[in-house]
Formats: C-alpha cells, structure tokens, sequence
C-alpha cells in the first residue's frame, strides 16, 4: 500500500463527481437537524451552548480525514455527554461548577485523556473491548441515560426549579412542585414537542427541530417572554473555538478524570463500531475498525483542543444521512461548514431562544434511546438477557451513568460467563428425510434406540468440562434403551482446554469399560489437534472419526445390523 493510500481516506480515492449534490444536500439537511440537537446535548453535559456547536466543527472533520467509515457522522452523543456531567460531579472539586469555564476546560481534558485511551487501544489492539457489551446491556444502557436524560429535562419545560439529590428526589420534587408551573414555558415546551412530532410524522425529512428553535425565537422577540417568567438561554458568545489546552487546567489532573474517560472510551468503540458496520454491512462496504478508532481518537483530541467535550459516532445523525442519500464523509464536511458560519455570525439570534425549548427538544432524544422495540425484541429472544438489560437500565438512572457502564460490561461478561458455563445441550435426531432435527437434551430420550447424538452448544474448558460430562451420563442412565453407541456432535465445539480433555479422555475410558462405542462427527481440525496433543484420544480408535453427523449415524445403524 502506497504512502497516499494510507493517508488519504478511500472515500476520497474513490470518490465520483456525481455523488457531490447528493452529498451537499444531505449535510445541509444534516446540519439542520445537528445545530438543535448539539445545542441540546449541552444541557446534558451542563456546558454552555456554544461547545455543543463546536463538537461538529473540527472533531467532526478529522474523523472524517482520518476515519474509514463513509457514512459514520461524529459529534456530542447524549449518553457520552452524560457520563462526562455525572462523573465531572462526582469529583468534588472546589469551583468546579456546571456552566462555568472550569467545568469546561475539565471537559475538553477528559475528551483529551479519551483521544489517548483510543490512540492506546489501536496500537495495543483492544478494539475487542467494545464487544464486552452485548447489544442487550448497550440497549439497556442507552434506555436508562434516555430515561435519565427525557426526565431531566421536565423542570425547565415546566418553568420550575430543578430538585437536588437523587433520581428518586429529583423526581418527587418535579412531582411535589408542578404548581408553581410557569403557563408561557409549558406552552413553548408543548408546542415544540408537537411541531417535532408532527414533523416527523409529515416526513422524517422535515427538520422538526429547526422549525421549533425559529419560530421559538420569533415568538420570543415578539412578546417579550421573559416578561412572563419565560427562561431564555441567553447570549451565546459565537466566534471560531479556541485553539489550544484547556485553560487553567493542569495536566497533573488526569488521574482524577481517567474513570470518566474510560467509561466514555468504552461506550465510543461499543457504539463507534456498531453504527459503523451496521450501514457498511447495509451497503455492502467493507469498514476498518482500527482506523476509526484513529478517527475517533483524532476527533476527541480535536475536541479537547477547540475547547469542547467528548464525541462519538451518532447512530442518529448517521441514519438521517444515510435517509438523505449521503454518501461519504463529504456531507459530514458540508454540516461543519454550515455550523462554522452559524458559530461566527448567527449565534446573535439565539440569545432570546426559550430554554423550555432546548430542553424539550433534549427530551425528544432522550425518547429517542428508550429502546422500546429493542427491549420487547431481547424478551421474546431470552429473558435473562432482558433482566439484565432492565437492571442496567434502572441503575443507569437511579444511581448514576458511570455506574452504569461499569454495570454494563461487568453483566455482558458474566453472562457470556454463564453461556459458556452452562450452553444448551440437543439431541441430534434424523428426520425421514435423512436430515438432522435438533431437540432439547433431556433426560429420558434418545435420538434412536439404543443410541445418542450429544451437541454441546459451547467451547469445552475446565469450568463446563464436568456439567458436560454429568449431562452425558444422565443421558445414558435415563435413556429408554440401553444406550450402545454415544456420537459427540463437534460442530460447536471449536476448542477445549487441558482440564476439559482430560475429563473427555475419562468419559471414553468409562464409555469404552461399560462396552460401548464413542465416536465423534465434525471435528475441527484445531479441536482434533488439542484433542491429540492432550492424549485425550490414546483410548479411541481413530476409526470412529466421521465427517458428518449423518455419516456417524449411518455407522451406527451398519454396526446395529451386523449386531443382529
């Protein structure tokens, strides 16, 4: 591979003068839909507004030189901007305070420490990491910060003082104080709800938020809200991000953020990767994972260098571009640019923006990640993956988002934990047709007279090794004929440790003493090279290896005819 070809992204080698349109297009669009909603993310990581625009400035565009994905749009992410507010709160530093500029400049150092965990991750090669969250803990987790995130949204959509303490107190104080409702903000909140909703309905195209944030701010000017108790946001100071460490911050402080940005740098892959080869799969793409940890790794220094908080790829935006025909990071390039003249001459025009309307349209995202379908879909798939994806959910909101996280990939190992330990086991059967037929393993059948055709649905090693034997053996204890040949199904067992092979080895002796046959069936050839390593298969006759099931089983009625 040339020097270029390393360098520059295959967008860009491939790219087709008649995708340039469709690209403008979609990032404009994209950009509609990506002001209001970056804007939002801010009252979530308790930043003032202007840092929400600036995380789809320079974060955005160098994943997008850097990164491999065409599609992937990469800026503020709620959940991201959660763990940072709620793991920023929890480091009881003096003058540390939301929406102040030490609050900021510890923001853009945890997107800094985040950029190096990546960078770490790439070079040692632990993008792994992010698959130790199951798609049931990540739906689970994104379903509490939605709740966490929707629910902390109602004090200033209602007009009332925000509650302190826990999940539980917040929400008894919204509940014990819905009297002193301001009517002009509940208005303002409702009715963008409705424009959002409504637009969504009309079309997923129609900028919903957009159309809120103008006529809000019309709305505003015209009858002076604040003279009704209406909040506004305020002035944003505009102008291009600055450029450089953030101030006042000593780099000695990375020890006290590093939980903070290992939680963020865990969710980033988990997410990252899985939105990335969701749409390359759709498109038939091909994605490399370790350059976009590069990408993301350059987006979070961007962002801790331009005096914003951490970013992450947006399933979201990244499903609206693909809704508008986008076909490479160009039409990500595009939404900066038109953030880029936002930040420096329009920022002016929001300062009377009702804060009942930022916060409705946080809660619309927070709606967003409560994974209804997602949850009803793992339920009717496993319910212990549902449970768990409940209780990560509940902790999430109640306790705390980088609890959570923890939560979150401690459940997705045990469970894998729980899968290996304890798989299921089939009974391998043949249909009239002469094809297998798959049945649960239980006690009292068989999958002919006289024989089994055992499937252990996992990897052999030393913490199954006796569950797979103990299951076997009451198999053949309850069977309702005397069992004569045991056939071991291989074909979803790609390995098997020491300790598990010398409980095989023990089986076959016991299976050959009792004066019956064991013989295996699709043996990979990496188990059978264990297998022989181990001396597992010194008391076998190698002639009982067949290549097929149907081939074991078809020995098996050879050996009963001749029998008889």
């Amino acid at each position: 591979m040339t020097v270029f070809a390393k360098v520059v992204p295959q967008w860009m080698r491939e790219y087709q003068r008649s995708w340039l349109g469709g690209d403008i297009i979609a990032g404009v669009t994209l950009a509609a839909v990506a002001i209001p909603e970056t804007m939002g993310y801010t009252s979530i990581a308790q930043t003032p507004v202007i840092t929400g625009l600036y995380t789809v400035l320079f974060p955005t565009v160098v994943f997008a030189l850097l990164g491999s994905s065409r599609l992937l749009v990469v800026g503020a992410d709620s959940a991201t901007a959660a763990i940072m507010a709620a793991g920023l709160a929890s480091l009881g530093i003096a003058g540390l305070a939301p929406n102040s500029s030490e609050w900021v400049a510890y923001s853009s150092l945890v997107a800094l420490v985040c950029g190096a965990l990546l960078i770490l991750a790439r070079l040692l090669r632990l993008g792994f990491l992010g698959d130790f969250l199951s798609a049931s803990v990540l739906i689970g987790f994104l379903t509490g910060v939605g709740i966490q995130v929707l629910t902390g949204q109602l004090p200033d959509m209602l007009g009332i003082p925000k509650g302190t303490g826990n999940w539980f107190e917040q929400q008894w104080h919204t509940l014990t104080n819905l009297g002193q409702a301001n009517g002009w903000t509940v208005v303002f909140a409702a009715g963008t709800l409705v424009i959002i909703v409504g637009s969504k309905l009309i079309s997923p195209k129609v900028p919903g938020a957009v159309i809120a944030v103008i006529l809000s701010i019309i709305l505003s000017n015209a009858f002076d809200a604040t003279s009704y108790g209406v909040a506004v946001i305020g002035p944003v100071q505009g102008g291009f991000p600055p450029i450089g460490l953030p101030a006042g911050v000593d780099l000695g402080e990375i020890p006290a953020v590093l939980g903070i940005a290992l939680s963020c740098f865990f969710l980033i892959i988990a997410q990252s990767a899985a939105t990335s080869r969701s749409f390359a799969m759709k498109h038939d793409q091909r994605v490399d994972i370790n350059r976009d940890i590069i990408g993301l790794s350059g987006a979070n220094i961007a962002a801790g260098l331009t005096g914003t908080f951490v970013v992450n790829g947006s399933p979201t935006k990244t499903e609206i571009l693909d809704e508008q025909r986008g076909r490479t990071q160009l039409a990500n390039i595009t939404m900066s640019l038109v953030v880029l003249v936002v930040v420096l001459f329009l920022t002016g025009y929001l300062t009377n923006m009702p804060t009942a309307v930022l916060a409705a349209i946080v809660f619309m995202i927070g709606l967003g990640l409560v994974d209804f379908r997602g949850l009803a879909r793992i339920r009717a798939a496993r319910v212990s993956e549902f449970l768990i994806a409940c209780v990560t959910a509940i902790v999430v909101f109640a306790w705390g988002v980088e609890q959570g996280i923890i939560l979150a990939i401690v459940l997705s190992i045990l469970e894998l934990v729980r899968r290996a330990y304890s798989p299921r086991d089939f009974l391998v059967g043949v249909s009239k047709e002469g094809k297998p037929v798959f049945t649960a393993a239980t006690p009292g059948s068989e999958s002919l007279p006289g024989l089994l055709v055992f499937r252990f649905d996992a990897r052999l090693f030393f913490a199954n090794a006796s569950l797979f034997v103990d299951d076997i053996r009451a198999l053949i204890a309850a069977a309702p004929t005397k069992i004569r040949w045991l056939i071991l199904d291989c074909s979803s067992i790609g390995d098997i440790d020491y300790s598990a092979g010398l409980n095989l080895a023990n089986l076959i002796a016991a299976l050959h003493a009792e004066g019956r046959v064991f013989a295996l069936a699709e043996v990979d050839p990496v188990l059978m090279e264990a297998l022989r390593d181990y001396g597992t298969l010194e008391d076998f006759d190698n002639s009982r290896i067949y290549p097929t099931v149907l081939d074991a089983v078809e020995a098996f009625r050879a050996d009963a005819a001749t029998a008889t």
